[in-house]
């Protein structure tokens, strides 16, 4: 493979950059020969999906099949998300870790719930509470460091959200997570099922649009991260106008939407880690990370925050490398700035993953 040089402002520094790509890593030692592939433009690490679904069928749950979820990784890559927090699949994605022209991806197993309370196709069900330890540790097994929990869902038997697990069964279940080395999310969309899970330890809360002053504290206190996916919860008022059956959950689901922008901006001005997160699969088109960005933005990040939430600080939560010495050489570029400018940031000039040029 012959060496690559860009030059460029780079970011999250907004400085000069001058790099170099031998072997798939990044060199700032000037390599002679070197092919130019960028002389102006800005330069990012690869973008980061917090909260993504590879192997969701789009349209209806259940699991995707091979060309279906190889076409959502492209889609992803082609938008420059070079890194994936799998939220969860019915699938087994791994094969993809061998293709070199597809993102990485951080895999939280398969979604735990209990029967008839989540998306019928996607969790493993458990019929009795006490299994939660166990299946637990079987998912922090199957993945890549994560543990993915339904914390709450609609309960028909009362008509409204309900949390999904006792506080005591949530402290056993996180620790075994612990205890593997597996970090907890859960999906909550309510109140109640919050202080539950932020008290047992959870790593860290999805949408998250039932947070309140105290649940907030909270968090903070015990330095729970959040993903609020926004691009999601914009679907609220049309889940209510098909829940007529249940008046009090679809008046709920409104109220969560309505407010949605002032709870996640009271969530980041109390100081609590937030990324971006689109959850692509299912009912949300892949490819959409520029619109969650300008989202947090709406919520009260700053044009840099917002995009660090898709990128720089997302990946050093996951573990991911930055533009630094030695890393993969995972990145993007822009012709102009892509802060604040979601045009732009929806259309990276060029991909470079594994210090391949991605061709579009």
């Amino acid at each position: 493979m012959s060496a690559l040089h860009l030059r460029g402002i780079g970011l999250p520094d907004a400085a000069p950059i001058e790099l170099w790509i031998v072997d798939g890593r990044i060199t700032f030692e000037p390599v002679a020969g070197a092919e130019t592939i960028v002389d102006a433009g800005w330069i990012t690490p690869g973008l980061v999906d917090a909260h993504c679904h590879v192997g969701i069928r789009f349209g209806g749950g259940g699991g995707e099949t091979v060309d279906g979820l190889i076409a959502q990784a492209q889609t992803e890559r082609d938008a420059g998300v070079l890194l994936l927090r799998d939220a969860g699949s019915p699938v087994d994605t791994r094969f993809v870790d061998e293709r070199a022209d597809l993102p990485r991806i951080i895999r939280a197993g398969q979604h735990i719930a209990a029967p008839k309370r989540y998306i019928p196709g996607l969790p493993v069900d458990l019929d009795d509470e006490s299994q939660l330890p166990a299946e637990v540790v079987r998912q922090a097994r199957a993945g890549d460091g994560w543990v993915k929990l339904v914390g709450d869902w609609i309960d028909r038997s009362v008509g409204d959200l309900a949390p999904l697990w006792s506080d005591k069964i949530l402290v056993e279940a996180i620790a075994a997570a612990h205890a593997e080395g597996a970090k907890v999310t859960a999906h909550v969309f309510a109140e109640d099922a919050l202080p539950g899970l932020i008290n047992a330890g959870i790593d860290c809360i999805e949408h998250g649009t039932g947070l309140t002053d105290e649940t907030i504290e909270m968090m903070v206190a015990h330095g729970t991260a959040l993903v609020p996916t926004l691009i999601n919860i914009a679907t609220f008022p049309g889940i209510a106008d098909s829940a007529t059956r249940y008046p009090i959950y679809a008046a709920h689901m409104r109220d969560l939407h309505s407010r949605r922008h002032r709870t996640i901006g009271a969530a980041h001005e109390a100081g609590i880690p937030i990324y971006a997160g689109t959850d692509a699969g299912g009912s949300i088109l892949h490819g959409r990370i520029a619109d969650e960005v300008a989202e947090l933005q709406i919520a009260g990040m700053s044009s840099h925050d917002a995009l660090g939430a898709a990128c720089w600080d997302a990946r050093t939560w996951l573990g991911g490398s930055g533009l630094v010495e030695g890393a993969p050489a995972d990145l993007v570029v822009f012709d102009e700035d892509p802060r604040g400018n979601t045009a732009v940031l929806a259309k990276p000039a060029h991909v470079v993953l594994r210090g391949n040029v991605i061709a579009r």
